[in-house]
């Protein structure tokens, strides 16, 4: 478990294919104190220490994992949001975030307002009636606030969240550009609410 609440940047300093994919990640954490078989979440998507040193760490990207997130996210030179795994007894800054990526979005708009930015980002339509205005997202690994949702004629759905100065300058939130594909993680509650909805489909 994780909270979305990012505690550095790390880099992909290199690939290597072997069946999946494994990614060296340049970090700050100390990595002493990262235990191998460790969860880190890498941009909102939860993967496990295999080999570690001093300032990197090394994971395997499974298939699924690559079909399931921006293709663009495993390249080398790619800056990362990490995330240790919570720890029970410590403080939940944002909310609780499993590392399960529920979908691929795109920002459709980046506005200034005052020292923050609004990002607007358009949902794929599986995912609209699990986002609700003041719930909670997580957009690359960062916990988020809904702002607004808007549902429009053509089908599309769009939310949008606020990125204070401090977000930008601690997250890759700041790398964002329109077009730009990020990483959806629904509220855990909403994914229990998904699996009650597909049932009574069924019923």
């Amino acid at each position: 478990m994780f909270t979305g609440i990012i505690t550095d940047i790390g880099t992909i300093d290199r690939i290597e294919g072997r069946g999946d994919r494994r990614i060296f990640v340049t970090t700050g954490y100390d990595m002493v104190s990262v235990d191998l078989g460790a969860s880190i979440a890498c941009s909102g998507v939860c993967l496990t220490v295999i080999d570690k040193a001093s300032g990197w760490f090394a994971a395997d990207v499974s298939g699924e994992t690559v079909s399931r997130t921006p293709a663009e996210q495993w390249t080398a030179g790619r800056r990362l949001n990490l995330e240790r795994a919570l720890k029970l007894g410590e403080e939940l800054g944002g909310h609780i975030v499993t590392g399960h990526v529920d979908g691929v979005a795109t920002v459709a708009s980046i506005e200034p307002e005052g020292d923050s930015h609004k990002i607007t980002i358009e949902l794929p339509a599986a995912l609209a009636p699990f986002v609700a205005s003041k719930g909670s997202i997580t957009v690359d690994g960062v916990s988020l606030t809904v702002n607004a949702i808007d549902d429009h004629d053509d089908g599309t759905t769009r939310f949008a969240v606020n990125v204070i100065p401090h977000t930008r300058a601690m997250t890759t939130l700041g790398d964002l550009r329109m077009g730009s594909s990020v990483n959806i993680e629904i509220d855990v509650l909403a994914r229990y609410l998904q699996r009650m909805e597909h049932y009574r489909a069924k019923a």
